[in-house]
C-alpha cells in the first residue's frame, strides 16, 4: 500500500466515522421528530380529554338551559378523540387503555343523557309548586341526590320511582366522573411518557455527539500520527543503512518479517531498490576480493616459479654428477664391499634420485610452456588417467565410476590428464587404497563441470585455503607441489578449481573448464 493510499485510508476511516456519526444523528433526528409528533398527539389527547371533562361538568352544572350545547360539545370531543385514535398504532398499550376508557365514558354519558331526558318529564309531572319544579330542573343534573331528598320532603305525594331514579342517576354520574378521572390520569401518563421519550432521544443524540466527535478526532489524528511516525522511523532506518553501507558494512534485512522492506509503498520500493543495489555492491566486492586473491596467488606462483626455476637449474647439474658418481661407485665396489658401504652408497643413490624428482617437479611448476589444445573426449581422458595410476598404486579395492555423457572439450590433453592423475593419486592415498572414487561431469552453459569425489577422511577446514599454495603439504614425504601444479594448469586453461570437504567424511574437487578452446591461455 502506497503512502498516498495510506493517507487516503486514514481519511476514509475518519470519513466513515463522520458518516457513522451523521447516520446516528440522522436516525436520532428522525426518532426525535417521531417522538415529538407522538408528543403532539399525546398532548392533543390530553387537551381534548380536559376539554371533554370541562363540557361534561358544564353539562351537569348548567342543567336544562345549556344541556344541548354542552352535550354536543361532549360528543364532538368524543368523535375527535375517536378519529385521533384511528390514526395511531393499535399495539400501544397506553393508547389502547385510553381508547377503552373513552368507549366506557361514551356509553356512560349516553346512559346518563337518556336518564336525564326521562327524569325531566317526570319532574314536570311531580306534584310540586312550579317554582320548585323549575328549581329542581335546573339543579337535579348537578346534585340529583339532593333533588330526590327535596322531592321526598316537599311533594304532596312523593313519586318513589322518581326518587329512586334520581339516586340511580347520582350513582351513574359518580361512575362517569370516575371514568373521567381515570381518563385524565391515563392521558397525563401518556403525555408524561411521550415527554420522557423525547428527553431520552435528545440525550441519546447529545451522548452520540459527545462520544463520536472526540473519537473522530482521536482516530483521525491517531492514524495520521501513526503514518507520519512510520515514515519517519523508516527514513531514519534508511539513513542509518546508507551510512553503514558507506562505511562498508552491508546489511541483511531481507527477511519475510521485515516490515520496513515488505510494505508495498513508495518507501518499501525505495528499500527494495537500495537492498538490490547493496546486494550488487556486496557481490561485486566479493568478486573483487576473489580476483585480488587470484591475482595475489598468481603473483605468488610466478615469484615462486621464478625462484624455483633458478634454484632447480643451479642444483640440477651437481645432482646429475652426484647421481652418476654414486652409480659408478656402486658398480666399482661390486660384491667385495662390506654391507655397510653398500648401504651407504645405495642411500646416496636413492636420496639423489628423490631430490632429482623434486627438482623435476620444481621445473614443471616453473615451466611456462605454451598449451597445445586439441579436442578430446572427457570420458576417455578420465578413464586413461585412472588406468595410468593403476600401474603405480594398488587400486584393486577402489570402486571407480564415471558419470556423464560423451562431452568433448578443447584442452591440452597431456596437462589435463596430469591434473586427473595427481588428484586420483591423492584420493587413493587418502583412502589408503580402499574406498570409492567417482567422477561426474556435466555441461553447464558454455562450460563443463567435473566433480572428483572420494570417501577419504576429508580435509581440515584450516587447511582448505592453503592446499593450493606451493610447498604446503600434510604428507610426511610430500613436496607440496602437486596441487599447486594442478591449480596452475587449470588457471592456464581459463578454468576454476574449488574444493569441498567434510572432515571425516569425503572430499570433492570441482573443476570448471570452458568447452571451447577460445578461452584457453597460450
Amino acid at each position: 500500500m502506497s503512502l498516498k493510499d495510506k493517507i487516503i485510508l486514514s481519511f476514509m476511516v475518519t470519513g466513515v466515522i463522520v458518516v457513522f456519526l451523521s447516520a446516528i444523528e440522522y436516525f436520532n433526528f428522525v426518532k426525535i421528530k417521531h417522538e415529538i409528533a407522538y408528543l403532539e398527539t399525546t398532548d392533543t389527547i390530553r387537551s381534548k380529554c380536559l376539554q371533554l371533562r370541562r363540557h361534561e361538568k358544564n353539562y351537569f352544572l348548567y342543567g336544562s338551559s345549556q344541556a344541548a350545547p354542552e352535550s354536543g360539545m361532549v360528543y364532538k370531543y368524543l368523535n375527535d378523540l375517536t378519529e385521533l385514535f384511528l390514526s395511531q398504532p393499535v399495539n400501544n398499550e397506553r393508547l389502547s387503555a385510553i381508547r377503552e376508557l373513552l368507549i366506557q365514558y361514551e356509553a356512560a354519558f349516553k346512559k346518563i343523557e337518556t336518564s336525564v331526558n326521562i327524569l325531566k318529564n317526570k319532574i314536570k309531572s311531580a306534584k310540586l309548586d312550579e317554582e320548585l319544579i323549575s328549581l329542581i330542573e335546573s339543579t337535579f343534573t348537578d346534585i340529583p341526590l339532593k333533588a330526590g331528598e327535596f322531592i321526598e320532603k316537599n311533594a304532596l305525594s312523593p313519586d318513589i320511582t322518581l326518587v329512586t331514579e334520581l339516586k340511580v342517576l347520582d350513582a351513574d354520574i359518580h361512575s362517569l366522573r370516575k371514568i373521567g378521572e381515570n381518563l385524565i390520569n391515563a392521558a397525563n401518563e401518556l403525555d408524561k411518557s411521550a415527554r420522557t421519550k423525547v428527553d431520552d432521544a435528545v440525550r441519546s443524540s447529545q451522548l452520540a455527539i459527545l462520544v463520536l466527535l472526540p473519537l473522530f478526532f482521536v482516530v483521525g489524528l491517531g492514524m495520521l500520527f501513526m503514518i507520519s511516525n512510520n515514515i519517519a522511523n523508516r527514513l531514519n532506518r534508511l539513513v542509518k543503512i546508507v551510512e553503514d553501507t558507506g562505511k562498508g558494512f552491508f546489511h541483511d534485512d531481507r527477511h519475510p518479517t521485515s516490515a520496513l522492506l515488505y510494505e508495498k509503498d513508495e518507501l518499501g520500493i525505495l528499500f527494495n531498490k537500495f537492498y538490490e543495489m547493496e546486494s550488487q555492491l556486496k557481490q561485486r566486492e566479493k568478486e573483487i576480493e576473489q580476483q585480488n586473491e587470484e591475482l595475489l596467488q598468481s603473483r605468488k606462483l610466478a615469484a615462486i616459479g621464478t625462484l624455483a626455476s633458478g634454484v632447480a637449474h643451479e642444483l640440477n647439474n651437481p645432482l646429475n654428477n652426484i647421481y652418476l658418481s654414486a652409480q659408478v661407485l656402486l658398480r666399482e665396489i661390486g660384491d667385495s664391499a662390506s654391507p655397510f658401504l653398500k648401504k651407504i652408497t645405495g642411500d646416496v643413490l636413492g636420496q639423489t634420485k628423490r631430490v632429482k624428482f623434486i627438482i623435476g617437479d620444481l621445473l614443471e611448476f616453473a615451466r611456462g610452456r605454451k598449451l597445445v589444445p586439441v579436442e578430446v573426449d572427457v570420458y576417455s581422458l578420465v578413464n586413461n588417467a585412472f588406468k595410468q595410476i593403476a600401474f603405480v598404486v594398488d587400486v584393486k579395492e577402489i570402486e571407480f565410476a564415471i558419470v556423464g555423457d560423451n562431452t568433448h572439450i578443447f584442452c591440452d590433453s597431456e596437462q589435463i590428464e596430469r591434473v586427473f592423475i595427481n588428484l586420483f593419486l591423492n584420493a587413493v592415498e587418502a583412502m589408503q587404497n580402499r574406498g570409492a572414487l567417482s567422477v561426474r561431469h556435466e555441461t553447464v552453459d558454455s562450460s563443463i563441470r567435473i566433480s572428483i569425489s572420494d570417501t577419504g577422511p576429508g580435509i581440515a577446514a584450516a587447511d582448505i585455503e592453503k592446499i593450493f599454495e606451493p610447498f604446503f603439504t600434510t604428507k610426511d614425504k610430500g613436496t607440496g607441489l602437486g596441487l599447486a601444479i594442478v591449480y596452475n594448469i587449470i588457471k592456464k586453461h581459463g578454468g576454476e578449481l574449488k574444493v569441498e570437504s567434510e572432515q571425516g567424511s569425503s572430499t570433492t574437487f570441482i573443476i570448471t573448464l570452458p568447452v571451447s578452446g577460445q578461452t584457453i591461455e597460450t
